[in-house]
């Protein structure tokens, strides 16, 4: 974006800041919700559209993989034409999608309308901290996008709270239906409040090809990986999807380093303190999404709760870093990201490992009490560092680097899935063959392994992030 037009643009965005961030964190919340909320309801959707159990997970796997797939592409198309142009357009795709998926009869018309349903994620992923991070440039970039963070947990780990709740009370449909009226008032109020800023000038040649391969890679390369336990690790389909997608990914990464005008920038991750941070972001997403898959297993298969008392639970964890997030991301304006992400981290790797004290009788505050550690962690690091990332990339490149924030982030969401049922499922097999299904000390077992793996995934991330202290820690400065 031209200077002409920045200044064109910020008085009325700094005017309006707080108000922006809400319409920006209402969307947010929607995208990462629509990511989860369905999990509870597709076994009735099956019985309903009259589907086997296999066909109806495509209607949480190909949200995902096209949200993966179209991320970076959202990110480079907002920097051309205009970050909250394509914000406030996804609202609006968003409400359409929800609605086909609320009127859908049958498995193929819902599978469709998910994926336009994503493509408005899309928008919406990609932007929301871009836009928060150029209205809050001269001052409470931490705290505002510490808000952000907190809403991107929040919708992620109520989805399945929630959407219990509205499928057995209203219908399978009610989970979409709520998107719409949110959908079209977002879009109205977005019209008149978020940026307009113009295209450039020069406009750029669009990289179709880089586009294309990056598509065809990351959606293969998630799809091998979410089947591979089913497949066999080791079976011939799954090593040569492998292979395949890492190749076109490899080809990917040689084109998008020779071309005049890359989809993606893989410059930016020459930027220490965006490099640390994606890298770090995208370990921290894998090692939480296992405990936000496997904890709801071991309340319900061993434990014996309810899915409502399950799902209430559950709730400690968002419900903790939503206190904290905000607070710490004020706090990363005035010290600076590097001491708070770090402890974040060894908080969440704590946590993993006294989460191998509980037992088979445990009582919910008791789990509760676990599970908030996590947001206490979560709430430290993820603000601190979605910060550190948007304030070390120029002004022009805020929509791309969005878009890679975003894009490691449900990365690191499906291989946390994938990855940490996997590895419960080959644990159990092993120690209890087909009889463990109904043994609760072996499913204890086979938990306390997934929980040992993910620990070490966040000590990695750990390591990775003790980089950054050697560098001064203070205040973001605002993107050029």
């Amino acid at each position: 974006m031209s200077g002409a037009d920045r200044e064109q643009l910020q008085p009325a965005a700094v005017r309006n800041r707080w108000i922006v961030l809400a319409n920006v964190s209402v969307g947010t919340f929607m995208a990462t919700l629509d990511g989860s909320i369905a999990n509870v309801a597709l076994p009735t959707m099956s019985v309903e559209l009259n589907a086997p159990i296999h066909w109806v997970q495509w209607v949480l796997t190909a949200y995902l993989l096209t949200i993966c797939a179209t991320l970076p592409i959202m990110g480079k198309i907002s920097d051309l034409i205009g970050r909250g142009t394509v914000y406030n357009y996804g609202f609006l795709l968003f409400a359409i999608g929800s609605g086909l998926c609320g009127i859908s009869n049958t498995l193929g018309m819902l599978i469709i309308s998910r994926i336009i349903q994503a493509l408005g994620a899309s928008c919406l992923m990609t932007n929301s901290q871009a836009i928060v991070a150029e209205v809050f440039a001269k001052g409470d970039r931490g705290r505002a996008i510490g808000i952000v963070g907190t809403v991107v947990s929040l919708g992620s780990l109520t989805g399945p709270g929630l959407g219990g709740i509205l499928v057995e009370r209203l219908g399978w449909p009610s989970i979409f239906w709520i998107n719409i009226p949110i959908g079209l008032l977002g879009f109205i109020a977005g019209w008149f409040l978020l940026p307009k800023e113009k295209s450039r000038a020069h406009k750029e040649p669009f990289d179709y090809r880089g586009s294309a391969l990056f598509i065809f890679g990351i959606v293969g390369f998630l799809y091998t990986v979410s089947n591979g336990k089913d497949w066999g690790w080791t079976s011939v389909v799954t090593i040569g999807g492998l292979a395949v997608s890492i190749a076109v990914l490899a080809y990917f990464y040689i084109w998008e380093n020779k071309t005049n005008h890359p989809m993606l920038d893989f410059g930016l991750y020459r930027v220490r303190t965006f490099a640390i941070g994606n890298i770090t972001a995208f370990l921290s997403f894998i090692a939480m999404f296992f405990t936000n898959v496997m904890m709801p297993f071991y309340m319900q298969n061993v434990l014996m709760y309810s899915a409502e008392k399950t799902g209430y639970t559950m709730m400690v964890f968002p419900f903790v870093m939503a206190i904290v997030a905000p607070f710490s991301g004020w706090l990363s304006d005035k010290i600076g990201p590097n001491i708070l992400t770090t402890l974040g981290l060894m908080i969440n790797a704590l946590g993993f490992a006294l989460l191998h004290t509980l037992s088979i009788h445990e009582e919910a505050w008791v789990v509760g009490l676990h599970l908030s550690l996590f947001g206490l962690g979560g709430g430290l690091f993820q603000s601190p560092n979605n910060s550190s990332v948007m304030g070390a990339v120029p002004g022009n490149k805020l929509g791309t680097a969005g878009g890679l924030n975003a894009l490691v982030r449900n990365v690191g969401m499906v291989l946390g899935i994938s990855f940490s049922v996997s590895i419960y499922s080959t644990r159990l097999h092993q120690t209890a063959g087909a009889a463990g299904a109904a043994d609760a000390q072996a499913m204890l077992d086979a938990l306390h392994l997934v929980f040992w793996v993910a620990m070490g995934v966040c000590l990695l991330a750990l390591a990775v992030s003790v980089r950054r202290l050697g560098k001064k820690s203070g205040p973001q400065k605002a993107a050029a």
